[in-house]
C-alpha cells in the first residue's frame, strides 16, 4: 500500500485524486493547497479525505511513501525536500509536470472516446428508431410486419436510403414495390425534394419519350409548345420508374445515357441538358429472360442491379396476413364510411390459406369487398369470395375423417347463424324460426361459436344506400 500527500488541488491536484482514490493499492494521505475552495479540496472533503492549507501539517507523519507537489513551484519543492521525513519520494518540477500531461493526454483521449462512442449509440438509436418507425407505419405506407425477409427489406431500405445508389425493386405485382420506392425516398437526403412517378406499361414508346425528356415546340403534330419533362421536373430528387422491363429497347438506351451521362435531351431539341436525379426503377418481369429473349439491354440491367431489393410474394408472408387485414379494414372502414371493428376467426382462416396471386392489392380489394357487404361490425367467412372459401372445405392430408367432420359442421353452423342473424338484423328470436330451431338451441350454437346477435344489429337511420347511422341499443 502506497501512503500518498498531493499538495496543490487545482486541475492536476484534483485529476490525482480522482485517479488514485479508486486505487486500492493508494492510501491518499492528505490534500494541501493555500486555496480552501480549490477543486482538489472540495473533492477531497467529499471523498473524506484530510485536507489542510498548511502542507507541513501533514509532512508530520512518518508513514508517508510519496508526496507529489503539482503546484509547478520550483521554490516549494526545495521546502519540502528539506522538510519531509526520512525515506519519503519527492515527485515535483519537471516529473509533476510530466505525469500531469500524462493525465491530461488520457483525459483528452478518453473525452474523445467517449464522443465517439456517444456518436456511435446516437447513430445506433436513430437508426432502431427509424426501423421502428418503418415497422410502424400505417395507411398508404407500407408493413414490415414480422416476416423474417420483410424485416431483413426495412434494414436494406435504411441503408440504402442515404446513399445516391440506383435500386432495383423486384416482385410479383401487386408486392407494394412503389411503397418500398416511397419508403427509401422519405428516408433519404432529398426527402424534401420531388418524388416523381412513372408507369412505364401506362405510355407508348412515343409518348413515352416525351414525357420523360420533355418536347420542344413543333417537334411533332400537336407539340404546340415547350414541354418539361419527368426527369427535368425531378432534377434534384428522385424519379420512380414503375415496370421497368416493359419499356422498349430504344427508350433503354435513351435511359442508359441519363444513368451513364446525367443528360437528357428533349424531343426536337439538338442541345443536351445535365439532371440530377437519383433513379429506382421496379419490374415485376425476369429481368435475365428478358436479356435471352433481347427484349432488356444487359448493360441497363447492371447499371440497375447495382442494389436490388426482392419483396416476397403474400403467400411467403402468412403469419402477416392478420395485420395486413385490419391494416386494410382500417381504410375500407374510412372509404366507405362504415364501422367495421373485426374479422372473424374463421374468415382470417380462410385468408391465411389462399396463395394470394394478386399480392397485397388482391387482399386490400377483398376486405373492401367484405366490408361493403357485412351489415354487422364483423367480417364473416361469408363475406369473402367463394373461390376462396371454396379452399378451406378441402381434407387436409393431416386431419382424420372425425376431425375434418367436426369442422366441417363447425364451419357450416357458424356460416348459417351468421347469415340468419344478417337476415334478421341480429333479432335471435326471428333467426330461429328461420332456422327453423328452438330459440334455446339458437342460444347455445351463438354461445358454443362466440357469436354475439349484438354484431349484427342495424344502425339506426341506416338506408339500402348504405348511409351509416349510430347503432342500435
Amino acid at each position: 500500500m502506497t501512503r500518498v500527500i498531493i499538495i496543490g488541488a487545482g486541475k492536476g491536484g484534483r485529476a490525482l485524486l480522482e485517479i488514485f482514490y479508486g486505487d486500492p493499492g493508494v492510501t491518499i494521505v492528505g490534500v494541501a493547497d493555500m486555496n480552501p475552495s480549490a477543486p482538489g479540496m472540495e473533492l477531497a472533503r467529499k471523498f473524506g479525505i484530510p485536507v489542510t492549507t498548511d502542507y507541513r501539517k501533514l509532512l508530520k507523519s512518518q508513514e508517508v511513501d510519496l508526496i507529489i507537489n503539482v503546484t509547478g513551484r520550483s521554490e516549494l519543492d526545495k521546502e519540502i525536500y528539506a522538510q519531509k521525513p526520512d525515506g519519503t519520494e519527492l515527485m515535483g518540477g519537471a516529473s509533476a509536470k510530466f505525469m500531469w500531461d500524462l493525465i491530461e493526454e488520457q483525459k483528452r483521449k478518453d473525452e474523445l472516446l467517449l464522443e465517439e462512442r456517444k456518436k456511435k449509440e446516437e447513430l445506433e438509436y436513430k437508426y432502431k428508431l427509424m426501423l421502428r418507425e418503418l415497422a410502424s407505419k400505417s395507411e398508404s405506407e407500407f408493413i414490415i410486419g414480422n416476416n423474417a425477409k420483410m424485416k431483413e427489406i426495412g434494414e436494406l431500405i435504411l441503408k440504402v436510403a442515404p446513399a445516391p445508389t440506383t435500386v432495383l425493386i423486384r416482385g410479383e405485382s401487386g408486392t407494394g414495390k412503389e411503397l418500398i420506392a416511397r419508403a427509401i425516398h422519405k428516408y433519404s437526403h432529398l426527402k424534401d425534394k420531388p418524388l416523381v412517378t412513372v408507369n412505364c406499361t401506362a405510355l407508348t414508346p412515343t409518348l413515352m419519350e416525351s414525357e420523360l425528356f420533355g418536347h420542344k415546340k413543333g417537334s411533332f403534330t400537336g407539340a404546340i409548345k415547350d414541354k418539361i419533362g419527368l426527369f427535368e421536373k425531378a432534377d434534384g430528387g428522385t424519379i420512380f420508374l414503375d415496370e421497368i422491363g416493359d419499356m422498349n429497347i430504344e427508350m433503354q438506351s435513351k435511359l442508359l445515357r441519363v444513368l451513364e451521362a446525367g443528360e437528357i435531351k428533349a424531343v426536337g431539341d439538338v442541345t443536351t441538358k445535365k439532371v440530377k436525379v437519383r433513379i429506382i426503377a421496379a419490374t415485376n418481369r425476369n429481368l435475365e429472360e428478358a436479356i435471352q429473349k433481347g427484349e432488356f439491354r444487359e448493360d441497363l440491367f447492371y447499371r440497375f442491379n447495382t442494389f436490388t431489393i426482392t419483396l416476397p410474394p403474400l403467400r411467403e408472408r402468412v403469419e402477416d396476413i392478420p395485420t395486413l387485414a385490419y391494416h386494410f379494414l382500417r381504410k375500407a372502414e374510412a372509404k366507405v364510411n362504415k364501422k367495421v371493428e373485426k374479422i372473424s376467426p374463421e374468415a382470417l382462416e380462410y385468408l391465411k390459406n389462399y396463395p394470394w396471386p394478386g399480392n397485397l392489392r388482391e387482399l386490400e380489394n377483398i376486405i373492401e369487398r367484405a366490408v361493403v357487404l357485412t351489415l354487422s361490425s364483423q367480417i364473416e367467412a361469408s363475406h369473402l369470395p367463394l373461390h376462396i372459401q371454396e379452399r378451406r372445405t378441402k381434407l387436409s392430408a393431416q386431419e382424420g375423417f372425425m376431425e375434418a367432420k367436426e369442422r366441417a359442421i363447425a364451419e357450416f353452423e357458424k356460416e348459417a347463424l351468421s347469415r340468419y342473424l344478417s337476415e334478421t338484423r341480429g333479432n335471435v328470436s326471428r333467426a330461429a324460426e328461420k332456422a327453423k330451431i328452438p330459440r334455446r338451441t339458437l342460444h347455445r350454437l351463438l354461445a358454443k361459436h362466440g357469436i354475439s346477435p349484438a354484431d349484427f344489429k342495424r344502425r339506426k337511420g341506416e338506408r339500402e344506400n348504405g348511409k351509416v347511422g349510430e347503432w342500435e341499443r
